[in-house]
């Protein structure tokens, strides 16, 4: 569904991170000139700047099981309010991460807006991993392993019931692209969760169109539509070098633009975000700048 007003959202958080630079990536992307460039595809663009995040160095670490909970659930919150008002006053939220738990915000946003309508949402995650560790599976502590099964409702309930309800999407309308790294405590509940896994090997057996497709049927079934939650490490690091978790083997470039561009040929995101592009460790801004061009083929660049 396609809205002429868009508002852009940073949320500069690395404290799910286990690796420092991702909080810088709103502001990398910015640089990047994401704002003209989307106008220049015809959309009046408003940015509302940064939802206010603490320093890390300024806070205590909290339970090793998930450190900073506190301060990462209390952002998710003030991004959730941010989202649903954007989306109560007719324009598209862009989030910029920040860190995958982002998303947790973000989503519940979205669902708030939808549900005082009586509706649901679906949710596409284009990620190298499944984030869907929980407290009691993660082997890091991180919460940007987290996200996705907080948004199914599994995991800590400052996280899960933000705005007192669980889950925010129901499992059958969640689609994971693109998965190539999955903790081993990790894959019994992926498998078990309810929601539909492409790996790697999926798009490699059946290509990025056919499995894209299929995606968005996925999320779209019985719902207004869906959210895409972008991780930029489902694209390969040789290609975006500058993300919080690389892995190598992961879709080419012309993949991530094939699906944008079905995801624009929808026509029914609701809502989207980029995350975990981590400027400390890019190449000229290289990743911040692919992160650009594939916002813009999901809101509906062409090559002719």
């Amino acid at each position: 569904m396609r809205c002429s007003q868009i508002a852009v959202i940073g949320v500069p958080l690395d404290l799910g991170a286990g690796r420092r630079g991702v909080d810088m990536g709103p502001s990398a992307i910015r640089v990047a000139n994401l704002g003209s460039r989307i106008a220049a595809l015809g959309y009046e663009v408003e940015d509302l700047g940064n939802v206010e995040v603490k320093q890390a160095e300024s806070i205590p670490t909290g339970a090793s099981t998930a450190r900073y909970l506190h301060e990462i659930a209390f952002t998710c919150k003030r991004l959730a309010a941010l989202v649903e008002k954007t989306l109560a006053s007719g324009k598209m939220p862009l989030v910029l991460g920040g860190d995958h738990s982002v998303a947790i915000g973000a989503v519940s946003g979205l669902s708030r807006h939808y549900r005082k309508q009586k509706k649901s949402t679906g949710l596409l995650w284009l990620d190298a991993h499944a984030d869907m560790n929980t407290p009691e599976t993660s082997p890091s502590g991180n919460v940007h392993g987290m996200p996705l099964a907080c948004i199914t409702g599994y995991g800590p309930p400052e996280l899960t019931r933000i705005y007192g309800y669980e889950p925010k999407v129901d499992a059958r309308n969640v689609v994971l692209v693109g998965i190539r790294d999955v903790d081993q405590l990790e894959k019994p509940h992926v498998r078990q969760s309810g929601v539909h896994a492409f790996t790697m090997r999926d798009i490699d057996e059946r290509g990025l169109r056919a499995v894209m497709k299929e995606a968005i049927e996925i999320a779209c079934a019985g719902t207004e539509g869906f959210h895409l939650s972008f991780d930029m490490d489902a694209v390969d690091p040789q290609i975006a070098p500058g993300v919080g978790t690389p892995v190598r083997g992961g879709i080419t470039y012309r993949e991530a633009h094939l699906a944008m561009e079905i995801v624009n040929d929808s026509g029914r995101m609701l809502s989207m975000e980029m995350v975990e592009v981590n400027p400390v460790i890019d190449e000229r801004n290289r990743t911040a700048e692919l992160a650009v061009e594939l916002t813009m083929s999901a809101l509906g660049k062409r090559i002719l």
